[in-house]
């Protein structure tokens, strides 16, 4: 009788120990559960949370300029093909020119951006060397990187200064011919909207 409640006792306590270790069991599921529901709620708050540059809600903002050495840059313009990166200034006129490419006309966040520089071999003197489909990457000065796409290479008269502005392009580069009897142009495309520089 004694050996029975014995058992008895132990296989209560056996079954106590199972519900306990059940229990255990189903509350760290369900506490891995709670955090990962946690962790994909505070995750999404942060991608809806991420600041959205300020050229996409108003792309007719004016560029963001960092000066140096008495002279504003809006950014740099980067030609991996021919081995370039080169800063580039907010406007343009004959003394800039000597230093660094300018922006000739318009803006990264909108067609018709051009830029011109003189055809130093270290400026644009290669650009007449660039091809179709060659990266052309263009960088603000808050850190915005715009890619874009060799689409033709050109050759146009000093005088066409509305087919040099043309929004039918995204990009154009230009810089005059040895003589400057004409402009070497390169026009392209963009081919990714935004992406944030981990400069």
């Amino acid at each position: 009788m004694r050996r029975r409640r014995w058992a008895a006792a132990l296989i209560s306590i056996g079954c106590l120990f199972i519900i306990a270790a059940l229990s255990l069991g189903g509350y760290n599921l369900w506490d891995d559960y709670r955090a990962g529901q946690t962790v994909s709620r505070i995750l999404l708050q942060m991608q809806s949370a991420e600041a959205t540059p300020d050229y996409l809600l108003n792309p007719y903002m004016e560029m963001p300029t960092e000066e140096i050495d008495g002279y504003l840059y809006i950014g740099k313009v980067s030609i991996p093909a021919l081995e370039l990166e080169l800063p580039v200034m907010d406007s343009w006129d004959y003394k800039r020119m000597k230093i660094a490419p300018c922006r000739y006309a318009g803006t990264a966040y909108l067609p018709g951006f051009v830029i011109c520089a003189h055809n130093y071999i270290s400026h644009f003197g290669r650009l007449k060397n660039l091809s179709a489909g060659d990266g052309v990457f263009f960088t603000d000065a808050a850190g915005n990187t715009f890619s874009y796409e060799v689409a033709a290479v050109e050759t146009l008269s000093p005088a066409a200064v509305e087919e040099m502005k043309s929004d039918d392009w995204d990009l154009t580069l230009f810089s005059c011919t040895i003589g400057g009897r004409a402009r070497v142009t390169v026009r392209c495309r963009q081919i990714k909207t935004y992406e944030k520089s981990s400069q």
